[in-house]
């Protein structure tokens, strides 16, 4: 199959190469899940009156009401608090977007985790279930 002892090692070489390229790759892609799985998404009203914080699936972790909130209505702040979260949540995409690039720098598989999350955070900002 070989035609000489030099093929035969240099395709030794490229397997060597493909397998540290494979675990350097999965290295990185296992420091890029525990650098994500901590990444929260903060934002306040620009009155700071309302300051909410999403964890890194842009779960409501920390929802913070400035005593102001009770001299206004409540359906302001019940619009405030859902606005700030979108907000925390875009804050959150941003930080996924620049610890993914800094990962596995622009390539598809870059490109497919940004695009995963921004998909799953713009559903969660759909029509809720909960009854109104």
């Amino acid at each position: 199959m070989w035609a000489d002892d030099a093929a035969l090692d240099a395709a030794g070489r490229r397997l060597d190469e493909w397998e540290s390229s494979l675990a350097e790759r999965a290295e990185r892609a296992k420091t890029l899940s525990t650098r994500m799985r901590e990444l929260t998404g903060t934002a306040h009203t620009p009155d700071r009156t309302v300051q909410v914080t999403v964890d890194s699936a842009g779960l409501l972790i920390d929802l913070w009401l400035d005593e102001r909130t009770r001299q206004q209505p409540a359906a302001r702040t019940a619009q405030q608090i859902v606005d700030t979260t979108r907000a925390a949540r875009a804050d959150l995409l941003r930080q996924v977007g620049e610890v993914t690039a800094a990962s596995l720098g622009d390539d598809a598989s870059a490109r497919a985790i940004i695009d995963s999350y921004r998909s799953r955070l713009s559903h969660d900002q759909g029509p809720s279930d909960a009854r109104r």
